[in-house]
């Protein structure tokens, strides 16, 4: 009876193994059902192309075009890079390279500038953030991709190139030339104190020497007896990741939550978190400058810094670069840069397409005509950078200077920050804080 009882229930346990196994072939089954149609459609195409188009193309190359196209049909930030394209890329975060000075963007379908790097040919020429490249070189870039327009702005220095510029704020189209140059990035453009114990740190990228630049830069400063700081991320366009996480790290507390990402699966989130274990003294109020030019990394800081109540953030709304590309190198030396998820600040604001909202809003200060040269960048760093190099040509970018040089007091949205700061130490000294 018992023996009986048991071949049953062991018949019973292989039939529904069996039946297991036969849901699991009938799902993959369905999936290369759904699957094998569209290969075999891609497949047709291509031979028909390759066979019937007027002029003889390599196989090799219309698969390439076909890569170029999928990514590029997925977001303006992924794409497929053939192999000299990702050489560049690996250039580009070594912090030198050739051509412009822009980071670029696919931005309600048009290409947009995220922000012009300082001192480079596009600063210099004009370009500024936000500004719609319509035409390079009189060619049209409606239903450009990312990759084709970086080929049309990179060239080899002393080439110029005319680009067709769209500025909304102005309501104004703009012809502007711009002569390729060597772009050189140094991350700290300039660190000082600029008056009653308030640090300064201009931070231009995340690359791949920030830290060790910014280490040498917060050094100098608290040497200088510094009591307060502003960080400058304005048109910081990011960078790298684990850079922009390791600088911000430099404020919080050990184990503070950075920023997270998520992709598509729930498993796929991500935490970044603080691991400096001897963050610059809670008791040095910060203040945070950003605008439309800043974005992705320097957002990261940002929000991680004004979620975590370590600073304010004074300025205007940043640019809203908050989604993460991973770079997949391939077997024949290409690859794919694909954007598998998005940023989130620690308390779970999305940045992507929204930006961070200062604490403190406070639009730059307007340049008068008389003060302008014609198609040269209307905002407060030009006008202090032309009143640097005529007052102080003799001075090194990045040392600490004593607060004679005055550069600041033209930049009405760095005089406000240094206002804020100074309220912020009175009231601190009037409740028994250090400060």
């Amino acid at each position: 009876m018992r023996k009986g009882i048991f071949i049953g229930a062991f018949a019973a346990l292989c039939l529904v193994f069996v039946l297991g196994v036969v849901m699991i072939f009938a799902a993959e089954q369905l999936k290369k059902d759904k699957i094998y149609p569209d290969l075999e459609l891609f497949s047709d195409t291509l031979t028909i192309v390759n066979k019937a188009y007027v002029d003889e193309k390599s196989v090799h190359d219309l698969i390439y075009g076909a890569l170029k196209g999928m990514l590029s049909s997925l977001d303006a930030h992924s794409q497929f890079m053939d192999p000299d394209a990702y050489k560049e890329l690996k250039v580009e975060t070594e912090g030198q390279f050739g051509g412009l000075g822009i980071e670029i963007t696919i931005k309600d379908g048009l290409l947009t500038v995220i922000t012009p790097i300082e001192d480079t040919p596009a600063w210099n020429a004009g370009v500024k953030a936000g500004d719609k490249i319509v035409k390079i070189d009189g060619e049209l870039t409606r239903d450009i991709g990312l990759p084709d327009a970086v080929k049309k702005l990179r060239g080899k220095p002393g080439t110029e190139v005319t680009l067709t510029i769209l500025r909304e704020s102005e309501s104004k189209i703009l012809e502007i030339k711009v002569v390729r140059d060597t772009i050189k990035i140094k991350d700290i453009k300039k660190a000082q104190i600029l008056e009653d114990g308030i640090g300064y740190i201009r931070l231009v990228e995340f690359r791949e020497n920030t830290v060790k630049e910014f280490d040498a830069a917060l050094k100098q400063l608290k040497d200088k007896n510094m009591n307060a700081l502003i960080l400058d991320v304005r048109y910081n366009p990011g960078g790298l990741l684990d850079v922009a996480v390791n600088v911000t790290s430099r404020f919080l507390p050990k184990d503070s939550l950075i920023v997270w990402t998520q992709g598509r699966e729930v498993e796929s989130k991500i935490e970044f978190k603080s691991r400096e274990t001897n963050p610059l003294s809670t008791e040095i109020p910060i203040v945070v400058l950003i605008n439309e030019g800043s974005a992705s990394g320097s957002e990261i800081l940002a929000g991680a810094l004004q979620d975590h109540n370590r600073a304010v953030i004074v300025g205007t709304k940043s640019f809203g670069k908050g989604s993460v590309q991973t770079v997949i190198p391939m077997s024949d030396g290409s690859a794919l840069r694909l954007t598998t998820s998005r940023y989130f600040t620690p308390s779970g604001r999305s940045i992507h397409n929204i930006g961070i909202q200062p604490d403190i809003v406070i639009e730059p200060q307007l340049i008068s005509e008389t003060e302008s040269q014609a198609n040269q960048p209307e905002d407060a760093f030009k006008k202090l950078e032309i009143s640097e190099k005529k007052s102080k040509p003799g001075k090194e970018e990045g040392e600490v200077k004593g607060k004679d040089d005055e550069f600041y007091l033209k930049d009405n949205q760095l005089l406000r920050a240094i206002d804020l700061l100074k309220g912020i130490k009175v009231y601190n000294k009037k409740v028994g804080k250090v400060g």
